[in-house]
């Protein structure tokens, strides 16, 4: 019996296949760590594949690529001025093929059945966590906090503040209903669940700032374009100048004590301090990448015996842009804001001048939800991660020739279908 290539490929016809390879994604993004290389190979065996069953989707329309693949480029060719050049030429090449399959999944995977793998993915991350149930000790902060099978509260709050995100834009953007709706419903509670327990503050303000933001952007698509976009500038300046009235009126200090941190952010400003230091011995083109977390690195093994991390591994600046200005200088960190902003101003420009997009209000969220996150985390310069994946998913879905003829088609008159301006394959799955 012949397997037709579009159960696989297609986003028309492949619903099944795309929404258990997202799931099990996310469970190998969540604990490739804890069980080694063999999750790794599965999820490269999901996506790699794909292109060659059916080439021409893959190969055509990728004039946009440059942009979003320059940051991983770069990090590539680190590799001969690292001053751990093994490492850095492992690192990037797992990075460059990690953003293939992202990319891969852009042209394979519609954004419904990226949602509902998601949530399926979200059931099995959180799930395995809560029965494994661990608890970690702060000797910074000096508290416990519940991290399921992570190493770290915020890894386990970012997936359930996923979690919540993607049940929201389920339920108020794709319009589920039924058993559609009870599983959101469900992952959403238990993703609520699981945040409240790990007490992650920077997972609970960016899903809020990311729902926030879509829901903006939804009311203003109830306006003509101009004064969309009017009131989208009006908007953004009003929510600029306010944001920066209340940090003069203490709000800043307000949240700390709300979410009980400290004006060092349980010492993530120190580390901030050290890291712009350890950044001027190369400004122009970094370290190399992922060359400062090695061991027998004086500075680095210093910074992991101050913050008691005994394993030396796994530590970062916890801020994405000081650890790209480390590991790849001011060239490296253009890349990686060019990226992040370019997403984001992607997906709005789409929102200001289309009706009604619903891959573009979802996307924005995602791509609001990792820039706010990256002032304090570093979720998408590092292979194997959800945040990486996520990231270049939208970027990839910007660039994809068959959303691009949809929306244009859209602009031209054509009658939107019942999915919002998309056609009901890349909506419905």
């Amino acid at each position: 019996m012949k397997i037709p290539v579009a159960l696989f490929v297609s986003p028309e016809r492949n619903f099944g296949y795309g929404a258990v390879a997202v799931a099990l994604s996310l469970f190998v993004f969540a604990y490739s760590t804890r069980f080694g290389q063999a999750p790794i190979l599965l999820y490269y065996a999901l996506w790699l594949p794909l292109p060659l069953l059916d080439p021409p989707r893959y190969l055509r329309g990728n004039a946009h690529l440059p942009w979003i693949v320059a940051f991983g480029v770069f990090a590539l060719l680190s590799t001969f001025w690292s001053a751990a050049p093994g490492a850095t030429a492992r690192a990037s090449v797992q990075y460059l093929s990690h953003v293939a399959c992202a990319l891969i999944a852009a042209r394979s995977v519609s954004t419904r059945t990226l949602i509902f793998g998601g949530l399926g993915g979200v059931t099995l991350v959180l799930g395995y966590s809560l029965a494994v149930g661990g608890y970690h000790y702060d000797p910074i902060d000096g508290a416990y906090s519940f991290v399921g099978a992570f190493s770290s509260k915020n890894q386990l709050g970012f997936f359930a503040s996923l979690g919540i995100y993607l049940a929201f834009v389920s339920l108020a953007v794709l319009k589920e209903r039924g058993p559609s709706a009870a599983l959101a419903l469900s992952v959403g509670a238990l993703s609520g669940y699981s945040l409240l327990a790990s007490q992650s503050a920077t997972s609970v303000i960016t899903v809020a700032i990311a729902i926030a933001a879509g829901i903006f952007m939804r009311s203003l698509q109830l306006f003509a374009p101009l004064p969309r976009k009017l009131l989208f500038t009006a908007g953004t300046a009003l929510a600029l100048l306010g944001l920066f009235a209340a940090l003069q009126l203490g709000a800043f200090d307000a949240v700390l004590e709300a979410f009980g941190k400290d004006a060092t952010l349980t010492g993530r400003t120190y580390l901030w301090s050290e890291g712009m230091v350890a950044a001027q011995e190369n400004p122009l083109f970094g370290r190399g990448y992922q060359a400062f977390w090695v061991h027998g690195f004086a500075h680095a093994e210093r910074l992991w015996e101050e913050f008691y991390i005994t394993a030396r591994t796994g530590f970062h600046f916890h801020n994405t842009y000081i650890e790209t200005f480390v590991e790849l200088g001011v060239v490296g960190t253009v890349l990686i804001v060019v990226l992040m902003i370019g997403v984001v101003a992607g997906q709005v420009l789409v929102l200001l001048g289309s009706r009604h997009d619903p891959t573009a209000q979802i996307m924005l969220g995602l791509s609001v939800m990792l820039l706010v996150r990256s002032a304090v985390e570093v979720d998408v310069i590092t292979p194997y991660v959800v945040g990486s994946f996520l990231l270049y998913y939208a970027a990839g879905v910007l660039s994809d020739p068959n959303r691009r003829a949809a929306r244009a088609r859209i602009g031209a008159g054509a009658v939107p279908s019942s999915t919002g301006g998309q056609p009901a394959a890349y909506m419905r799955g």
